[in-house]
């Protein structure tokens, strides 16, 4: 099916593959002979497509997936290695910092982003790769699917996936995870937090992603973009004015047209108007 017209005009590197049906956008990390790795142009062409898309309302949730049966493996060491010799012409580490801070940029954009971001995790779930799945709000797994933070066995850190880790899993397996290096399996990834639902084959998979999307079909999609939102503010907001607004936007729902459409949905034993899109 086309793209939205909010992506059609755009032209996105080929590091990433982009198809949608309907009101579902699948973007596919598109580097298979690196398992996925991230290259800075793969890490633009995501925040370029969740940029476009953050306030296209015709599309409802972003599938995050890989080529060929990885998901991510982390950072490309070739771009670091060019990296090295841009830090060493210059006298400074600035480059480091900047490709780093970038890739935390990415992060807080997928994080955010209002549409529901499902993450199919098989094959390498690493560093980066374990940190974008870290921020998917939904995060579903093949039992072999080998996840790990590897960052501290390299003699680097995980700079800018440890907030997010901390905030997916808490801070104390964050810790046991991040320090030890360790690799782990879907049903460990399922135990600590990381995912919420394994399965044991590549079959099995793609039925619950069906699965998967056909709930995000049932939820209104106005009430999850706010609710997703509101969600996100119960970690950093004071809760009385938090639970002040939280009513104000309750009442707007209600009266709003979903809400109404929604309520009467019910009363008459059928689908609302949104659950096919």
């Amino acid at each position: 099916m086309a793209l939205s017209q909010s992506l059609t005009t755009q032209q996105f590197d080929r590091s990433i593959e982009l198809e949608q049906e309907g009101s579902i956008l699948t973007l596919w990390l598109n580097r298979p002979e690196s398992r996925n790795a991230m290259s800075l142009n793969m890490v633009k062409a995501i925040q370029q497509v969740f940029k476009t898309i953050q306030d296209d309302i015709s599309i409802r949730a972003v599938i995050l997936r890989g080529k060929d049966g990885h998901f991510c493996a982390g950072g490309d060491i070739k771009d670091m290695a060019q990296l090295r010799g841009e830090a060493i012409n210059i006298g400074s580490n600035q480059p480091y910092v900047d490709f780093n801070r970038q890739f935390g940029h990415m992060l807080e954009q997928v994080d955010q982003v209002p549409q529901t971001v499902v993450a199919v995790l098989e094959g390498a779930v690493l560093g980066g790769g374990f940190g974008l799945a870290c921020v998917s709000d939904i995060a579903i797994s093949l039992a072999d699917a080998k996840f790990g933070l590897p960052e501290t066995g390299l003699g680097v850190i995980p700079a800018q996936i440890a907030p997010f880790v901390v905030k997916r899993i808490g801070l104390t397996q964050a810790r046991r995870l991040a320090l030890l290096g360790a690799r782990f399996e879907g049903h460990t990834a399922l135990k600590v937090g990381v995912v919420h639902e394994v399965v044991e084959n590549e079959k099995a998979l793609e039925v619950l992603l069906i699965e998967t999307i056909q709930q995000i079909k049932r939820t209104a999609p106005q009430a999850s973009r706010v609710t997703k939102a509101l969600l996100h503010r119960t970690l950093n907001e004071a809760l009385t004015p938090l639970l002040d607004d939280a009513a104000q936007q309750f009442a707007n729902a209600v009266g709003g047209e979903e809400g109404i459409e929604g309520t009467m949905a019910f009363i008459q034993k059928r689908h609302p108007n949104w659950f096919d899109a």
